[in-house]
């Protein structure tokens, strides 16, 4: 079955990683702006690993390391 309406989700987003200075956003994750595209993977693989975390890609290029 589909979930619940009243259930909450269970994820946390931990960290943003962006290369664009307009998309950082305030809020109870950490959220960093990398250089280049490079800079900004190896931050998320990084954090990623050291967190036990999985990554989403949005389509806008940042990146996501949320825990489930």
């Amino acid at each position: 079955m589909g979930r619940e309406s009243s259930m909450r989700p269970t994820y946390q987003i931990l960290a943003y990683i962006t290369t664009d200075k307009e998309r950082i956003l305030t809020g109870g994750s950490l959220n960093l702006f990398a250089k280049n595209k490079e800079e900004q993977q190896e931050l998320t693989k990084d954090i990623a690993k050291a967190m036990k975390a999985d990554v989403i890609e949005l389509h806008c290029g940042d990146y996501m390391v949320i825990k489930v």
